[in-house]
């Protein structure tokens, strides 16, 4: 079967027991991506992810005078990364286009980057990218000097991709306001560049909060450990002191939000699931799995460095704030939950990359259960769910929510399986050898496996 038919949801016939790694965080692979780029000398990444989103990150620096090289390493998942610097107001002979895919990090990232650059850079991307905002990003750089204009021709939208930056090769920063009210990456795109500018950043958010303030965290502690300045003490208020950039040898964290979907396979199915690795300390959002599903009626305990899930008899539904990008795995448990659920302060996945709260409404609905948008959320009552096609609206995060549902649920169809390449290119085979119990020896045949190359492939078309 090829993976771009609709995929069947392995349908649990039992309770899991399984050992497994994933992939390298996203959000922390291509935060150190864009900081090797600029940082003093050349870096190491060790285990970094290689997916759909981290390889158009990877492109993008090269296409900007970056040298990235693969090299040997110890990850379960690809080769380590050596990045020697771009230089700094390099001159480009030609314009330069940037695929920006429908990765969040590369469209929002790069375009400051591409300021320190001289020459013209245009940012493009999938159809459903050129829907999510964009305007903080364009704004923020106008206000510091950088025209930036629509792409020639491009059909785009005010505000949206496509677009075209016109860096000088130097700015000088200083201070500007953004209304980053639809994404915490509007803060960190001009935060990971700002040590970079003449004078430093000082960014003031105006609006309403902004969403997802775990990654704005986890982009200044990122900063902080390779010796950038940075003053977080005012509320909606970040300043960045101009400085170098340390170069770093680093190993990457397993992606904790992409541990979610097997996580939540051990309450669905009364099993076990054990996670070796998982990190002491942490700034990915991914770690408030720990608090989530004992909430919902898993038992957790960490044994060494292992975090160890075990379902109960039933699913419990609740209230839940504020679970950023968990929330289509959240929601898929809330489904199969026994109790109504609300969760809240997520509208901004609205702009994701696609609209996650109509999505989840009308997937799970069309498969019999009964969820209802709010202004900042979902509501969630319990309904006996059949099967169906679940889509996924080229969403890495919805494909998971899919499969979730489909190991209670028989008969469910994951259309477009392989956006999970976005971000684990190897979700499949990982979820085929979890529920055949596999352990840590798997997770490197399944990294090894030809698939990875298929997803990546049918995931970028």
């Amino acid at each position: 079967m090829s993976f771009a038919d609709p995929w069947p949801a392995p349908h649990a016939s039992g309770p899991v027991n399984a050992t497994l790694t994933v992939p390298a965080s996203k959000s922390l692979t291509n935060r150190y991506l864009i900081l090797a780029a600029l940082a003093e000398g050349p870096s190491l990444l060790r285990s970094p992810l290689h997916s759909r989103d981290s390889a158009l990150m990877i492109a993008a620096l090269r296409a900007l005078g970056a040298v990235v090289e693969e090299l040997p390493g110890e990850g379960d998942f690809g080769p380590d990364l050596r990045i020697t610097p771009l230089p700094v107001g390099r001159h480009l002979a030609d314009p330069v286009a940037i695929d920006c895919g429908l990765a969040g990090t590369v469209m929002r990232f790069v375009p400051p980057l591409a300021a320190l650059i001289d020459g013209q850079v245009t940012f493009d991307g999938d159809p459903h990218a050129r829907s999510r905002p964009m305007s903080p990003v364009i704004a923020g750089l106008a206000a510091l000097g950088v025209p930036v204009a629509a792409a020639d021709g491009a059909g785009g939208r005010p505000g949206s991709l496509p677009f075209t930056v016109t860096g000088t090769g130097a700015l000088d920063g200083g201070y500007v306001q953004v209304d980053a009210a639809g994404s915490s990456q509007f803060v960190s795109a001009l935060l990971l560049v700002g040590a970079r500018f003449r004078l430093g950043i000082h960014l003031e958010h105006v609006g309403k909060p902004v969403p997802s303030p775990d990654h704005i965290a986890m982009t200044i502690a990122v900063l902080r450990e390779l010796g950038v300045l940075v003053d977080d003490s005012v509320p909606n208020h970040w300043i960045v002191s101009p400085g170098p950039i340390r170069a770093f040898d680093v190993r990457i964290e397993q992606d904790l939000s992409n541990a979610g979907p097997f996580l939540a396979a051990a309450l669905v199915t009364g099993g076990q699931v054990r996670i070796p690795h998982w990190p002491q300390g942490t700034s990915q959002v991914g770690d408030l799995w720990r608090t989530i599903l004992p909430a919902m009626g898993a038992e957790m305990t960490l044994d060494g460095d292992s975090l160890v899930v075990r379902g109960g008899e039933r699913i419990l539904g609740g209230e839940f704030a504020d679970t950023s990008e968990l929330a289509p795995t959240v929601a898929a448990l809330c489904a199969l939950a026994q109790g109504p659920s609300r969760l809240s302060g997520i509208a901004h996945l609205r702009g994701h990359e696609t609209d996650r709260l109509a999505a989840l409404v009308t997937e799970i609905n069309a498969l019999g259960g009964s969820v209802r948008e709010t202004a900042d959320g979902l509501v969630i009552e319990p309904a006996p769910l059949h099967g169906g096609t679940f889509h996924t609206y080229a969403d890495h995060r919805m494909a998971t929510a899919g499969a979730i549902l489909g190991l209670a649920v028989p008969g469910i169809l994951v259309e477009n399986i392989a956006t999970t390449g976005k971000t684990m290119p190897e979700f499949p085979l990982l979820w085929q050898a979890m529920l055949a119990g596999s352990g840590p020896e798997t997770a490197q045949d399944v990294a090894a496996a030809p698939l990875t190359a298929s997803h990546l492939e049918q995931s970028a078309s």
